[in-house]
This record gives structure tokens, sequence and C-alpha cells, in this order.
């Protein structure tokens, strides 16, 4: 079976959810299977030590203009070219016009639910990614073998959109990786402490400009915390754009709180398991997510969570987190204090956290789409 997969931006140095994703795959993939020929499509980029050919994978460099250019062209035109049985495209959008068979897996469609051109809540940037998703994901979800999605709730909210009548829509769940783990190095701590200028203590954020992150919620909750707390920690954010930081401060009323919020920079994936570590807190107060890999990452690290009580956050957070609103500030602020001044509570998240998030691997889900692969390519062949 020779199998195609659409890893774009893999090799970008600054990689986020749905690259991660596609990478993991792959690299378990590659662990897992010695058997069929896998051919994988991405745009030349800086990180190309990532993830590295072998016998039976080869890296296929495609040249193609734009995001879409790339997709729509460039990427079946490769794909009949090196004789592909199976299209695997991972994240969101795939070629309309395909005469590869296709697995597309779908992580949410949230961009179907308001119109994004028109959007303030967005960048522009945004809001043609997600105009163009709005575009190609109908089309999709009607003719492609299988679609994969991450969470029973992304599969419902799937299913109720667009009224998949058939068996083609699978939840496949998402891993965490075996590096995110307890440090008992004091040495590697304090490398990693210094690298980034963290403080001794620290609450950390994962937020960015996207709505759903609620990076302007959490932060209203930080300021409420911050004020009627009588020893309150900082608050530590990754790869945050300053400006962006100073309008929601000023929105919300409190620009002073900016000199207790420590921005890092974007922060390498192997420099994530430290930070965990070292912080007190781990905040993830999105209102809307199709899984939540990095609630998984701090639990494996041994890091108490607060978590939403909405979309995926429940189901994959299991019963190892601290749920809260997202919509309601002074709910995620007594959820700080609650788990500051609680250590009971604190060690009993700690103790589900890890127990939870031993339920999720990426090896497990690299064998889940190895079975999709196998049952389409069965199914094709008896035609």
């Amino acid at each position: 079976m020779k199998i195609g997969i659409e890893g774009q931006r893999i090799f970008r140095t600054k990689k986020h959810g749905m690259d991660m994703v596609a990478l993991e795959l792959l690299k378990n993939l590659q662990k897992i299977d010695k058997k069929n020929e896998y051919f994988v499509f991405v745009k030349a980029d800086e990180d190309k030590d990532c993830f590295k050919e072998n016998e039976n994978f080869k890296i296929i460099e495609l040249e193609g203009g734009s995001y879409p250019q790339w997709e729509q062209f460039a990427l079946p035109k490769a794909a009949r070219k090196y004789g592909c049985d199976i299209l695997h495209c991972t994240s969101n959008t795939a070629p309309i016009n395909s005469k590869t068979p296709l697995v597309v897996t779908l992580h949410d469609i949230i961009y179907m639910e308001s119109f994004p051109l028109f959007n303030n809540s967005f960048t522009w940037y945004q809001r043609l990614g997600n105009t163009y998703r709005r575009f190609v994901v109908p089309k999709i979800v009607k003719t492609a073998s299988k679609i994969i999605t991450v969470s029973k709730f992304e599969q419902k909210r799937i299913n109720d959109f667009f009224g998949i009548k058939d068996n083609r829509l699978q939840t496949v769940y998402n891993g965490v990786g075996e590096h995110f783990q307890k440090i008992d190095d004091q040495n590697k701590l304090e490398e990693i402490r210094k690298k980034y200028k963290l403080p001794e203590k620290f609450l950390f954020f994962i937020g960015n400009t996207d709505p759903k992150k609620n990076t302007k919620g959490t932060l209203t909750a930080f300021s409420k915390y911050f004020r009627n707390t009588k020893k309150p920690i900082p608050l530590v954010m990754p790869d945050y754009d300053i400006g962006e930081l100073k309008n929601i401060l000023e929105d919300i009323g409190d620009k002073e709180l900016l000199e207790h919020i420590h921005l890092t920079g974007y922060i390498v994936n192997t420099d994530l398991p430290a930070i965990y570590n070292l912080c007190s807190i781990f905040i993830y107060t999105s209102l809307r997510e199709s899984f939540g890999i990095p609630m998984l990452e701090a639990m494996r690290c041994g890091t108490a969570v607060i978590t939403s009580n909405t979309s995926s956050m429940p189901e994959v957070s299991g019963n190892a987190a601290l749920i809260v609103d997202p919509h309601s500030p002074d709910e995620i602020s007594k959820a700080i204090t609650t788990i500051e001044n609680d250590k009971n509570l604190r060690k009993k998240l700690i103790e589900e956290g890890f127990k939870n998030a031993s339920k999720f691997s990426w090896k497990s889900m690299a064998e889940d789409v190895l079975k999709i692969y196998e049952e389409i390519y069965s199914e094709n062949k008896k035609l």
C-alpha cells in the first residue's frame, strides 16, 4: 500500500497544535509500520531535522505558492505522480478534486459556526484562513473516504452540522509526548528557568489571538486574582505579542498588570516539560477546544490543571482537573486561589492527572489511523 500524508507545515520552526499532531503521527507510523510505503508531502522550511526519511518513508518537498494553491493543485498532482492508494490530509482541509481516496483529519469546525470574514474577533490572516476552510470543508466532507476527528464531542458536533449518515466519521484521540514527565533534575529546571527568565513561582497560561482561547477572559480573571490575593504570583504566557497584551489590559482596565505578566516568546517543544514542572498551576480556560493536548502535557508533568466546562475539555481532562465556567472570570480567579490554598485538592488533582494522561498515547493514535488506511485499501481493492 502506498500512502501519501500531507505534512505541509511540519518543517516550520514555530510549530503549533495541528503541526505537532501531524508530526507525531508520522513519527509513530514510522515506528510501527515497516511494510507500507509512505510519501510525506511538505513545504520546504528550516526545521528539517524534526523528521527523517527511512526505507519506507520518503519526504517530497512541493512548491506551489500559497496554502490553497499548494493544497488544491500541487498536492493532488503529487499524490497521483507517486501512485498513492490513499492521501491523508492532516489539518482540516484537503483537495476538492482529488482522484486519490481521501482521509481527512477534521480537528474542529469552529469556522463553520459564524461567517469568519467579517468577524472582527479574528485577525485578517485568521479570517482568510477560516473563510477558505468554510468553502472547502463542506465539499470534502461529502467525498472523503474517511473523516477522522479527535474527540467524541467534536464527532457529535460535526455529525450534527453536516448530517453524516454513514460510518465515515470516526474519533481517534490525540496523544501526549513521552518526554512530558516529572523532572527531578534541579539543574535542568534551573537551566530552563534562566533561559526564559522565569519567576520563582508562576501561573502558566497558553493563550493567543484566537477568540476561542479566551485570553481576555483569563486575563480578567488574573487581574481579579492579583487584586484580591495577599501574595499573588505572576503569570507566564508564551509566544504572545506585547502590543496585543497591552490592548487587552487596556480593555479590561488594568494596564498596571503588565508588570506582573512575563512573556517568554516561543517555547520549543522540548523545553515545555520543564516549564510545566516549574509552574504552580496550568490554566487552560478556552471557550472551545476539539481536544486539548496541553492539559495532558501538564498532567504528565505533575501539574495541577484548571480547565473549562465546555466542548471537549471535560471529556479529555476526565476527573483530573478543576473545572470552571470559562465565561466567568470570578470562577477562574476563585479556582486559582482554591488550588493555592488547598494542599489536599492539589495533591488529588496531580495524582488523578497522572492516571488520566496515561490513557492517551501517540502510538495508540498511529495504530488506529493505520487500521483506517488498511480498511480503506481493502474496501477499494474489492471494487
